[in-house]
């Protein structure tokens, strides 16, 4: 292999969206049920990851949908607090530090990583990201998987994605790279072994 893409959430980065509703319930005394619901049956987050809407207009729209009542520094703080380390992972990405290209392609929104750099310099410093809202684009459509081979070119049969979601790992085994499925450190770092991924 000549390359590794990891995916960001709960990859690299450990996502706790309870912890999230938790803020927004105290905001606006909606239930989790009622978060969860609202977020998965409005248009907006998706609209977010992909870059259809700006995180200022996702503000306005979401705290007035629920009674948010916060400022926008507020919200994007209670909104990006469902993010930890994978130490495991992290630890596989540093260990590939100057040996293999790293890059991050992820399902993301600029909310979410005006934070992660802030708060993560784990996340910084590897050799290429790719976000779906500055893209325009979200896995597992295999145009992600094409614009970062041609971005960066690289050579998809030399290179493997990491992902947590399967769908995801077939978008991109669609689109010619190797991909894991993520399910336990121990069975990621296996299956690069296998692939012939030395320094780890």
């Amino acid at each position: 292999m000549e390359a590794v893409i990891f995916d960001l959430g709960n990859v690299l980065l450990t996502l706790h969206w309870d912890r999230m509703f938790a803020h927004f319930t105290r905001h606006t005394g909606k239930s989790q049920l009622e978060l969860e619901r609202y977020h998965a049956t409005t248009p907006w987050g998706r609209q977010l990851a992909s870059g259809e809407m700006s995180q200022w207009d996702y503000y306005e729209t979401v705290a007035a949908d629920l009674g948010f009542n916060g400022s926008y520094d507020e919200f994007a703080a209670a909104w990006s607090d469902m993010f930890s380390p994978n130490e495991p992972l992290l630890q596989i990405a540093h260990q590939l530090k100057g040996k293999l290209p790293r890059f991050v392609l992820s399902n993301t929104n600029a909310i979410h990583m005006q934070s992660i750099f802030a708060r993560f310099p784990c996340v910084d410093g590897f050799d290429g990201y790719i976000l779906s809202h500055e893209i325009g684009v979200e896995k597992p459509d295999r145009r992600i998987y094409d614009w970062a081979v041609q971005r960066y070119r690289l050579n998809p049969g030399r290179t493997v994605f990491i992902d947590d979601l399967l769908e995801n790992v077939h978008g991109a085994r669609r689109a010619g790279l190797h991909a894991i499925h993520h399910q336990t450190p121990v069975g990621t770092r296996t299956e690069l072994t296998k692939l012939g991924i030395p320094h780890i």
